[in-house]
This record gives structure tokens, C-alpha cells and sequence, in this order.
């Protein structure tokens, strides 16, 4: 079954982020000063259960999704994430299964979570220089942790394993290339994020975003590289590879060269809210409607509507001249 929304994109991929905690206070999106210890986060039993989120998953697929990529927060902070992992993998006609981290916890995991049916594992890491790393995610957690979860992954068979870094102007830009160049040839994928206005909680100025073009260029002198045409639909990363056979990387250029008119991507939020774009200001409440009883028909019906009524394309009508308006935070939802 094919869903369409008002700009004729289709339903493709669902985030399912299954908790607002994190172990990290990274400065671009859980600020310490905001989410400090007195910070309220959602209580265990406002969470949508694994059950929940099994049922809701498989009413997505026959709605046309094929990917689900599991966020959060931090995921595998979530009690026995693995097991939400095997009953999403059971679910037929799901091509693609997925998990975002920040890594730190994915050494001790990652075999548990390749047993239980993970195909792949996309890893935040915004620097291999240590100082820079730790002042960005504020958590004293170091470099070295997550090359092992990296290492550990790639060990369970979680490949090719994408590395995630966010890029800001005059506080991770000068190690850029030591990154590129550290998984050069390793079969990871390197992908640099334009700096994003995601919540309103992490002080962003366009003055501090490095744009895609700009990376391209200094990873391009470093290391020859081209581009690389991509059939994938609804593509989020410009593909890029190495001219001396080294692999590739991606530039995610939400800010520059945003890609609104091809975004395929519903998000479902820890408790149960349905999310239309990551710069969303309110979402739909599917919890309610599990609690009371709705039929697989009846929700099916409700998130035909939330997606056949939607029209976002917040990047592509971003100016610095906009009034900010309250949006969700993407350590909420999940990026």
C-alpha cells in the first residue's frame, strides 16, 4: 500500500525514538545548563511498551514503510533493547533495521543486539581529538569508549556502520579531515551534519554552521574525492567517494541545501506521539488510542490522515529572519 502526503512524498521510514534520557549532555543538543539533574524527564510508564511499539511498527509496514531506525535519547539506555530489537525484525516486509547511538554503551551490547535481528548501527562521534570530544558531549566519556563500540559492532556483523558527525564552526571544523581520514578505508561511512536549529535549547546561529560545500572542499584536498549518484529514495546524505578506491562519505546539508521535497520519514516519540518533520511544534497522540482500544483499523485510519494532511518543509523556508517558534528537542525525538 502506497501513502502519499500533500507534496506526493510517500511513507518510507519510521524513527521510533524509545527514550528522551541520555548519558551524554552534548552542547548542540542536551545543553546541561537545560537538561540539568532537576530536568523532568518521561516516568517508565509513560513510555510506549515494546509491545506498543511492536504492534504500531507493524501497522507502518503495511502502510508502505520499509525502514525503521531506532532512537532516542540514547536507546540503549532503554532496559532490554535487544528484545525490542527481535520483535521488530520478525515483522514482515521490513527491509531495513536500524539503530542510532551515541556509542558509549555499544562495546558491552552490540553482539546482543546483532543476535537479535540489528542489520545496522549509525554512531555519533564529532571528533577523535579527546578534548574536543569530551567538551562536546560533556559527559567525560572518551574517544577511545566509542571506537570500541564502533569495533564491537562491526565484530557482530552491524555494517557497513555509519559515523555521525555534527560540524560547528570554531569548536570541532579543524578535525574534520583526522576523521575522514581515521575510517578511510575501513568500509565505515563518515557523514558530516550541517550544525542544525533543532529545539531551541542549543544557542544556534547560522555564523557557526560549516556548509557542505565547505566540507567537501577541505576533505577534497586532503583526500581526492567525488560525487556518487545515489537511487536510494528520499535520500538524507550527499554521497561522496574517495577517487583512490578508500570507501566513501556523506555531507547531510539540512541547513544549505536542505531536502524537504524528498523527506519520506514519519517519527514516533517515546510516548506516543506522532511527528511529521524533526522542526515539529505539536504531534498527533497515538497512545491514547492504543489505551482505549483502537482497532489496527482504526489507528491505521488515524495515521493515513496525519500523513495524507502533511505539508512540512521547515528547512526549505528557514531564514535567520524567522521568529523562533517553540519546536520539539531532537534529544526528544531522535535526529
Amino acid at each position: 500500500m502506497g501513502l502519499n502526503d500533500l507534496l506526493h512524498r510517500p511513507l518510507r521510514d519510521l524513527r521510533v525514538s524509545v527514550t528522551d534520557r541520555c548519558n551524554f549532555r552534548c552542547t548542540y543538543c542536551m545543553p546541561k545548563e537545560v537538561f540539568g539533574r532537576d530536568y523532568l524527564f518521561l516516568d517508565r510508564e509513560q513510555l510506549l511498551s515494546y509491545e506498543q511499539i511492536s504492534r504500531l511498527a507493524s501497522i507502518f509496514v503495511g502502510l508502505g514503510v520499509r525502514k525503521i531506525r531506532i532512537t532516542g535519547g540514547e536507546p540503549l539506555l532503554r532496559r532490554d533493547i535487544d528484545r525490542l530489537i527481535s520483535m521488530l525484525a520478525a515483522i514482515g516486509g521490513l527491509e531495513d533495521l536500524t539503530l542510532t547511538t551515541n556509542g558509549a554503551l555499544l562495546e558491552e551490547q552490540a553482539s546482543r543486539l546483532g543476535r537479535a535481528g540489528l542489520q545496522r548501527v549509525t554512531v555519533s562521534l564529532d571528533s577523535l581529538d579527546n578534548a574536543v570530544f569530551r567538551s562536546m558531549n560533556d559527559a567525560a566519556v572518551p574517544v577511545t569508549a566509542v571506537l570500541a563500540g564502533i569495533d564491537a559492532a562491526a565484530a557482530a556483523g552491524l555494517r557497513p556502520i555509519k559515523i555521525n558527525a555534527v560540524v560547528r564552526r570554531g569548536v570541532n571544523d579543524h578535525t574534520l579531515v583526522d576523521l575522514a581520514r581515521r575510517f578511510h578505508g575501513t568500509g565505515h561511512i563518515v557523514r558530516f551534519i550541517e550544525y542544525m536549529d533543532v529545539g531551541t535549547t542549543n544557542g544556534w546561529r547560522m555564523d557557526d554552521v560549516v556548509t557542505a560545500k565547505e566540507i567537501i572542499n577541505r576533505i577534497d584536498t586532503a583526500m581526492p574525492i567525488e560525487p556518487v549518484t545515489s537511487h536510494e529514495p528520499g535520500p538524507v546524505a550527499q554521497r561522496w567517494r574517495y577517487r583512490d578506491g578508500g570507501g566513501e562519505i556523506g555531507v547531510i546539508a539540512s541547513v544549505s541545501e536542505p531536502f524537504c521535497g524528498t523527506c519520506t520519514r514519519m517519527r514516533l516519540a517515546p510516548e506516543g506521539k506522532l511527528y511529521t518533520c524533526l522542526f515539529a511544534s505539536e504531534g498527533h497522540d497515538l497512545k491514547s488510542r492504543l489505551d482505549r482500544g483502537d482497532t489496527d483499523e482504526q489507528i491505521t485510519e488515524f495515521i493515513t490522515e496525519v500523513w495524507q494532511h502533511r505539508r512540512d518543509e521547515y528547512s526549505q523556508i528557514r531564514s535567520t529572519q524567522t521568529p523562533i517558534r517553540p519546536r520539539i528537542e531532537m534529544s526528544y525525538i531522535g535526529g
